[in-house]
């Protein structure tokens, strides 16, 4: 047989790959066998726990954006509303019982988070302004908002609508 094994190198080779093999399979029954079930029972319920956990706060993350989301989605329909009763107020023409229902009304889009922004003197930012004309002037060192026809609002620090304005660049 030894004449066999040294003019066929295979099986010399398939010998040692089956004792290779044999060897290794030994030392993972032994792992398998000194394993404490009570510890890998205990592993799968910390990796169950942490998973759920994860799992819960991706779900309040995404009910979060979803609420900012439906609340956005309302106020940019209410906007209309908004500047008809700011529109009414700077042509004193709000008294009596609508002023108090446009009080109530600001007051309830406040308290979502709704806060309006741009005024005149501001400096031109074209990421929460939309310019409609531009003028210049010697007057400014920047481009600078010198006229609103139409303010911006934001959700938080979301803008959900730029303000048109007329911008004054410098000469």
């Amino acid at each position: 047989m030894s004449e066999e094994n040294s003019s066929n190198p295979a099986a010399g080779s398939e010998e040692e790959l089956a004792a290779a093999v044999e060897e290794a399979l030994s030392d993972v029954v032994a792992d398998v066998e000194d394993l404490d079930p009570v510890a890998v029972l205990t592993n799968d319920l910390q990796r169950l726990q942490a998973d759920f956990a994860n799992y819960r706060k991706r779900v309040d993350r995404e009910r979060l954006a979803a609420h900012e989301i439906t609340t956005a989605a309302l106020l940019v329909e209410l906007l209309p509303i908004l500047d008809d009763c700011d529109r009414a107020a700077q042509h004193n023409e709000l008294t009596g019982g609508f002023k108090a229902v446009a009080d109530r009304f600001t007051a309830v889009t406040d308290k979502l988070g709704l806060q309006k922004f741009g005024a005149e003197g501001d400096a031109f930012d074209p990421n929460i302004h939309e310019a409609i004309a531009h003028e210049t002037s010697s007057d400014v060192t920047e481009s600078t908002v010198t006229k609103v026809l139409q303010p911006g609002y934001r959700l938080k620090e979301r803008p959900i609508r730029v303000a048109m304005v007329v911008v004054t660049d410098p000469e």
